[in-house]
């Protein structure tokens, strides 16, 4: 299984997403073809209602602590919950990072 779909898999079961986007972004990054080390997660859970944004963020590395240590390197990370998600529809882009 990729780890792309293992944080997809976890992030699912813990959270019960209402949305989940997974994207890989290690190809932004200076690592070798193919790599599993970058990704950016948004997410929309009614778990994350009322809770602060360090909460929510530990409540995502808490689902990916294994992946950690399979070779996930950098996370980022857009926690909302259902209500912010109506009004936000949107993320801002991830900037090129190559060096």
């Amino acid at each position: 299984m990729s780890l792309e779909q293992e944080i997809i898999d976890k992030l699912t079961l813990a959270l019960t997403p209402t949305h989940l986007q997974v994207f890989n972004e290690s190809h932004n990054h200076n690592v070798p073809v193919n790599s599993e080390t970058h990704f950016k997660v948004i997410i929309t859970s009614d778990v994350f209602e009322g809770k602060r944004l360090l909460a929510r963020h530990r409540l995502v590395n808490e689902a990916l602590s294994d992946a950690f240590n399979k070779g996930l390197h950098a996370l980022s990370m857009h926690t909302f919950s259902p209500h912010e998600w109506d009004d936000a529809m949107k993320v801002p882009d991830s900037p090129d990072c190559k060096g």
